[in-house]
């Protein structure tokens, strides 16, 4: 027995560099646990979402289960990275909100995207071509399109929940019934996630959802639970495994989505790792990430397998860092979390028993935590700064997040231009800023 473990150990050892790292299995596996309570309120909230666009939340619930575990079990085991994968809440909002039913793209087209999304990026990843859009495409355009996902969220949640609705007087919006049930049980529940992260509680954002859901069964006659806790997973009479539609996602008014889709991911995804990275002490000499091509590709992939499955794009949660600080160095962290997750397949009723407005704070949260991209925004650079917010307010206003892209690329050119600081552009936002415009100008534009 003792050296069977002994051998267990050994191949620990040589696979995950537990000693080299400073970690034991002990520690990794709490480190999984906490990851994974982090963020596995997005198997509630994305299901919801993509529900809104017509999207069949029993199947999309197995889908993001699959994605999140098979994601994270890859980059756990492959780049060895205490990181896990998830379907990203800003790209669940892009997909739903702005793709199916801002612009009327079928499910089919939509999913098909979301696959060329994950394509393209692996191909970036593994070839190199990642330094070169990072260094073409200027990053106050990808920190305002972040800060413009933010408020779309949580003008998305608000809405949902009634604490914002349409206007008819002129201006586009206006607050709802603030005494509503609702209304009070997501301002309330918002307030509590945001003092519990304060305090660096554990799991907070799933113990509040759980919470409000709990009130909601006593409280709220709309909630009702049909008394089963454990199924057999299945994609439902509706399933959209393998139902993506390349070819309709490869028509040239679709490819500005994927274009979006890509630049985002693609500064999120470095961004992400590269933060979570740096908390494990999982930088080389030379400031690199380790393994970091690998995480990145495990990163996309997980995309692809999206768009198989039938769900939103995946990506490296920032959620992650919870597992960081408390020990994860190792990928055992991250296959920790995949597993849970497979498990999490199991338990599909209750994640249909929770109600929006138990749900609607975490994405008001998200929301707000983009809004700090705000502070990376370089304001000594004016004309970089100010093409970022262009891109953020006009995502949130026009409700395309393509549209505010093209507004960003549009006035960073023409401002450097007309402030003599051509020299500051080139090539590469030159040409992605007349495609653009083009696009829209010629009416090709969705």
């Amino acid at each position: 027995m003792t050296t069977s473990s002994s051998r267990q150990n050994e191949l620990l050892e040589k696979r995950f560099e537990l000693g080299a790292r400073g970690s034991n299995l002990r520690q990794e596996i709490i480190a999984g646990l906490t990851t994974f309570l982090a963020m596995v309120y997005s198997v509630i909230v994305v299901p919801g979402m993509l529900g809104d666009a017509g999207f069949p939340p029993e199947s999309v619930f197995i889908a993001t289960c699959l994605v999140a575990g098979l994601g994270s079990i890859l980059i756990g085991f492959w780049a060895n990275a205490p990181m896990a994968i998830g379907c990203a809440i800003s790209l669940t909002a892009f997909t739903a909100y702005s793709l199916v039913i801002g612009q009327q793209v079928s499910i089919p087209v939509a999913l098909g995207a979301v696959f060329l999304m994950g394509a393209a990026f692996t191909l970036i990843s593994v070839t190199g071509i990642r330094t070169w859009i990072l260094r073409n495409l200027p990053s106050s355009i990808a920190h305002g399109a972040g800060i413009g996902i933010g408020l779309f969220l949580l003008l998305i949640a608000a809405n949902n929940v009634g604490l914002v609705v349409g206007n008819n007087a002129g201006l586009p919006v206006k607050m709802g019934e603030f005494t509503s049930f609702p209304v009070m049980m997501s301002l309330i529940g918002l307030a509590f996630i945001i003092g519990l992260e304060r305090l660096q509680v554990k799991g907070g954002i799933l113990l509040v959802i759980v919470a409000i859901t709990i009130v909601g069964l006593i409280a709220d006659p709309n909630v009702t639970f049909g008394g089963e806790i454990v199924k057999v997973p299945s994609f439902g009479e509706n399933s959209l495994a393998f139902e993506l539609d390349i070819m309709g996602a490869l028509q040239p008014a679709i490819l500005p989505v994927v274009f979006a889709l890509v630049m985002t991911a693609i500064f999120d995804a470095t961004g992400t790792i590269r933060a979570v990275a740096g908390q494990a002490n999982l930088l080389d000499k030379d400031g690199q990430i380790i393994n970091g091509g690998k995480a990145l590709t495990s990163d996309s992939v997980s995309s692809m397998m999206s768009g198989l499955f039938g769900t939103a794009p995946a990506a490296v949660y920032i959620e992650s860092a919870a597992g960081t600080a408390a020990g994860g160095k190792t990928g055992i962290t991250a296959i920790v979390v995949g597993v849970l997750f497979l498990f999490m397949l199991f338990l599909q009723p209750l994640a249909f028993l929770v109600p929006s407005y138990a749900t609607a704070p975490a994405l008001m949260y998200v929301g707000l935590l983009m809004l700090s991209n705000v502070s990376k925004l370089d304001f000594d650079d004016f004309v970089g700064a100010m093409s970022g917010l262009i891109c953020a307010v006009f995502i949130v206003l026009t409700a395309n997040i393509v549209t505010g892209i093209m507004l960003g690329f549009a006035a960073l050119v023409i401002g450097r231009i007309v402030s003599g600081e051509f020299k500051k552009l080139n090539i590469g936002t030159i040409i992605i800023a007349v495609i653009l415009v083009v696009f829209y100008a010629g009416g090709w534009a969705i």
